[in-house]
């Protein structure tokens, strides 16, 4: 299976150039000198949508419309933060959207599909609903992450982050289906070999490295975490094999971890983001990730779309 190239990503760059915010990278030392590292956030929380997931969705379009021109309309399916993204591509290029979310969907992230016209279809089987959906009313199916167009919009993530300093020696990426850890993966090793990039997901919600060890199993239950935005079903196929050629390791946070690691990231950057974020910061609190004295390490914020009633629960 072919990964992602340098041309891809440069492609992607151009395509959804001016469409998309380019999010800071912002040092921080609160965070970083308790665990001795010189250590940065990138705030993808800040993106439009509230996460990296507009990205991918843009270039996605972008490229369909390149090659067999404008869909009738889009569909996808999603805990939320891709789901928004759709919607918000397809109200961009006026094309009507429908998504399928789980019926525990996050409220606030149902709203803001809606607030972008995105039409909601609550289900549990959210593939196979997506796929029927598609079929019946031909529209263009957006994977959430096992498309190669999608991986490449993530890759931005990663091309920013390295023209933004001396390149880091240590990368981690919160991890659901695995698109953006592909993604960021595919980007900086290309550019800075030496780089570490390292996945984290939850424990309860691991479906990357399930895979990994399994040989590409997806999950026997449902993936429930705090985390809510990392909990896929399954690794697809494109992003199971850029993470066993290019992704240096996956580890797994305890779901109390996260959470102690969450008001930590909230009190130190002074941004809002959701559980989902905060998985990197946990993995290095919890000691599961090897990085000396002064390794500089960046963290990806994914996204900040979290409910009121997620935020009380920290009070």
């Amino acid at each position: 299976m072919q990964l992602t190239t340098v041309d891809d990503i440069s492609a992607a760059e151009q395509r959804i150039a001016g469409r998309v915010v380019r999010t800071p990278l912002l040092p921080c030392p609160r965070l970083g000198d308790p665990l001795r590292l010189d250590l940065a956030v990138k705030a993808e929380n800040l993106q439009h949508t509230g996460s990296f997931k507009v990205r991918g969705a843009l270039n996605a379009l972008l490229a369909r419309v390149e090659r067999q021109g404008a869909p009738a309309g889009l569909t996808a399916f999603s805990a939320g933060n891709h789901a928004a993204a759709v919607a918000f591509a397809g109200r961009a290029f006026d094309l009507p959207t429908v998504v399928c979310m789980p019926p525990h969907a996050v409220p606030t992230k149902v709203e803001t599909v809606r607030r972008y016209g995105g039409e909601v279809v609550f289900t549990d089987d959210l593939a196979g609903t997506c796929q029927a959906l598609a079929a019946e009313r031909g529209y263009h199916l957006l994977h959430p992450f096992d498309d190669p167009d999608v991986i490449a919009g993530q890759a931005t993530v990663g091309r920013e982050i390295l023209a933004d300093g001396p390149p880091p020696e240590l990368v981690l990426v919160p991890v659901g289906g695995g698109g953006l850890i592909s993604g960021v993966a595919s980007a900086v090793r290309a550019a800075a070999p030496g780089t570490r990039v390292v996945g984290v997901e939850p424990v309860t919600a691991n479906a990357l490295g399930h895979a990994l060890r399994t040989g590409g199993d997806a999950l026997a239950a449902r993936p429930v975490s705090i985390a809510d935005g990392l909990a896929a079903p399954f690794a697809g196929r494109h992003t199971l094999a850029h993470a066993r050629a290019l992704v240096d390791e996956v580890v797994e946070v305890s779901e109390e971890d996260i959470r102690a690691a969450w008001w930590e990231l909230l009190d130190a950057t002074k941004l809002l983001v959701e559980p989902s974020a905060a998985v990197t910061l946990a993995a290095l609190r919890a000691g599961l990730v090897d990085a000396g004295p002064g390794t500089r390490t960046v963290l990806v914020l994914s996204g900040g779309n979290v409910s009121p009633a997620t935020l009380a629960s920290l009070a």
